[in-house]
């Protein structure tokens, strides 16, 4: 089983199709988006459509849910909610009603699939979490995979069966995992990242026959999407990122 897991794809539809052309390419079983499909990119709704043309299965990013929950819209920074007003005009009622119908978890095949820290929270990030917290986290879900989204970082996080952690940057290419720990990795994102390597767009390919993760960078039409991000109007800020 050849699974692709993609993230924060936050309404950049160039990188979120450059994406689906290499995973094309790449012999997947399924496919996981693991949440924040829109928000801070100028095409959400040509990402909600694409997800739904693909049969794309999605759980709930802090984005979808802010367009829904006005108490956590209000939580937000002034770009995020900035950006968030603008997503609301340029998405069809249709897509509105799928992004909030989106689950906060989905668990196939003893694997986790949530936006942002175990067990279900689509809020709460994995930002160098201390030694007692991971444990925690750890001890929350049962199941021995999990991947998360949220930070755009990449990252590996492992429990050995002797109750030893490891903190590890996720390479870009191939990471073989011991099947006999517990791993929960951040394989970046798609639309907006903030990894330390460069501005492609990442995702990750779960193979379960090698027990191993590969780690994908795609280039895209970066320029397009800053054209757009200032045509539309959005702040300054989304589109910097991206470079």
């Amino acid at each position: 089983m050849r699974i692709a897991v993609i993230a924060d794809i936050h309404g950049n539809s160039q990188a979120l199709d450059a994406v689906l052309v290499d995973l094309d390419e790449q012999s997947i079983d399924a496919t996981v988006s693991l949440g924040d499909n829109v928000g801070y990119g100028p095409e959400p709704e040509r990402v909600v459509r694409t997800l739904i043309a693909r049969n794309i299965i999605s759980v709930c990013g802090n984005h979808e849910l802010a367009l829904t929950h006005d108490g956590y819209f209000r939580l937000l920074n002034p770009t995020c909610r900035h950006s968030l007003a603008l997503t609301k005009e340029l998405l069809s009622a249709a897509s509105r009603e799928w992004l909030a119908e989106l689950p906060p978890v989905l668990v196939r095949d003893t694997i986790r699939f949530l936006h942002g820290c175990p067990p279900a929270s689509p809020t709460e990030y994995l930002f160098e979490p201390s030694p007692p917290r991971l444990r925690r986290i750890f001890a929350s879900y049962p199941e021995p995979l999990c991947f998360a989204g949220h930070t755009h970082l990449l990252n590996h996080f492992a429990l050995s069966p002797a109750g030893d952690l490891s903190t590890t940057p996720l390479a870009i290419g191939c990471t073989s995992l011991n099947a006999g720990c517990r791993h929960l990795l951040v394989c970046g994102s798609v639309g907006q990242p903030r990894d330390d390597q460069d501005n492609r767009a990442k995702y990750g390919i779960w193979d379960d026959e090698r027990s191993c993760l590969e780690v994908r960078a795609v280039a895209y039409d970066v320029e397009t999407t800053v054209r757009l991000l200032h045509l539309k109007g959005f702040p300054e800020i989304n589109a910097r990122r991206l470079h």
